[in-house]
Order: structure tokens, then C-alpha cells, then sequence
């Protein structure tokens, strides 16, 4: 793809000669992803379940429309099936839904996609990682959870390259769409098809998201960054 993967574009420490995308762009990639996403879950004769929505599986062409890669992880499953089974966990730790590794938390189905997809799409806003897999938790700085006090006491969301009132209220929907997908029972995720309705909606039309437990594993339970055991 012209553009490569969108991992390039979102981080902070990304190349010189890489210039950060501006808020429609970025908005523009996070509602295709969505569409994509809720064709492999809809759209399809059978249903696919990506399990590995990340950055880096995300290509870009030359008008920065996205596309979904790298289906190395995914399964299918019947429609009328609303959870999968899976012998171990699937994944990139940051992204993966906490279901996949504590099966205690929810069945595993489509709305683990939905997991990885906020994630992700915090990241886009955030242009860092959510999660550094390399510190010690107890000393992990959790972006979520300083975006969703902010959403919670209406400050502001202090977000790089923001010009004017429309960008701050696309990068705030992005947010609190993103902060429902990140829940951790998956049966209070939006289903794919909801979440475009979201994002093509108003802002202050989305209810605030019940405060998220906010979890990412760490390596004792995930022994390596992406895993594949099933």
C-alpha cells in the first residue's frame, strides 16, 4: 500500500521525513476501520474475528483510506454463534481483550475485535502507546485512564494539533467512543455496526461510558508481545 501501515503516522517518535496526520484524516481512518471491521462481522457469509487490530495491521493507500491486514490470527464462526472457543490466547498485549486471557471476564466473540479496535483508536488520539509492555505496572502511565478523568470533569482533552471547535469535538467523540470499547465486560461493548452510528453522530447525543476497568496483562500472563496458542 502507497502510505504503509498507520503505525508510522501516530506515534510521537516517528520519522522526521513522516508528518503526524491532522484530525480529519485521522477521524477518516478510524470510521473506515469501523466499517471494515463491522463487514467482517456482518457483512460476510460467515463471520470473521480478526483478533489482531493493531497499527501495524493497518494499510494506508494513497488517499489514506484504510485497510484491514494480516488475518494470521482471525477465525471464522457461523453468525447465530455469539461466542468461540480457543484454547489459549490470541493477540498483541495493549490490544488484546482482557476476556481472551481471563476467561472469568466473558466469552470470546466479536466484541473482543471491538476491544483492540478502542485501543487502537486511543492511540490514534493520544499519538503514544497505551501501554508500555516494557515498564513495571506499577509504574505504567495508562493514557486511557487520564482520558477518561478528563471526559469525566469536562476539562479539556489537550491533544496535539487541535485547530478549531469541529476538531476538538470529532477528537472527543473519538474518545468516548473508544472509552465504551474499551470496557471490560464485553456484553457493555457497542457492536461494530453501533459504533459507526457513533461516529457519524453528534456528539452530544454519546452517553458518558461507565468507567472501565482498566487492564492490560503483563508478560507472566502473556509471555510474548503477539501470541498465538490456539
Amino acid at each position: 500500500m502507497p502510505n504503509g501501515s498507520l503505525e508510522k503516522f501516530i506515534y510521537e517518535e516517528r520519522s522526521d521525513s513522516v508528518r503526524r496526520l491532522g484530525w480529519p484524516i485521522l477521524y477518516k481512518i478510524a470510521l473506515g476501520i469501523a466499517r471494515g471491521l463491522e463487514y467482517l462481522h456482518r457483512g460476510c457469509t460467515t463471520r470473521i474475528l480478526h483478533f489482531d487490530i493493531k497499527p501495524h495491521n493497518i494499510l494506508l493507500d494513497e488517499d489514506f483510506c484504510p485497510k484491514i491486514s494480516d488475518f494470521g490470527l482471525a477465525k471464522l464462526c457461523m453468525k447465530q454463534e455469539s461466542i468461540v472457543s480457543m484454547l489459549g490466547p490470541r493477540g498483541t498485549i495493549g490490544y488484546i481483550a482482557p476476556e481472551i486471557v481471563c476467561r472469568n471476564l466473558g466469552g470470546v466473540s466479536h466484541k473482543s475485535d471491538v476491544y483492540s479496535y478502542g485501543m487502537m483508536v486511543l492511540e490514534m488520539v493520544g499519538g503514544r502507546k497505551n501501554v508500555d509492555v516494557g515498564v513495571d505496572r506499577t509504574s505504567e502511565i495508562y493514557f486511557p485512564h487520564w482520558l477518561y478523568q478528563r471526559i469525566e470533569l469536562d476539562e479539556e482533552l489537550q491533544l496535539i494539533g487541535i485547530m478549531n471547535e469541529e476538531e476538538k469535538e470529532c477528537a472527543r467523540k473519538m474518545v468516548m467512543v473508544s472509552l465504551w470499547c474499551i470496557q471490560t465486560d464485553p456484553s457493555n461493548r457497542p457492536s461494530m455496526s453501533k459504533i459507526v452510528e457513533m461516529l457519524e453522530g453528534k456528539l452530544d447525543s454519546l452517553q458518558m461510558p461507565p468507567k472501565p476497568y482498566l487492564y492490560s496483562p503483563s508478560r507472566t500472563e502473556v509471555d510474548s508481545s503477539v501470541v498465538e496458542l490456539a
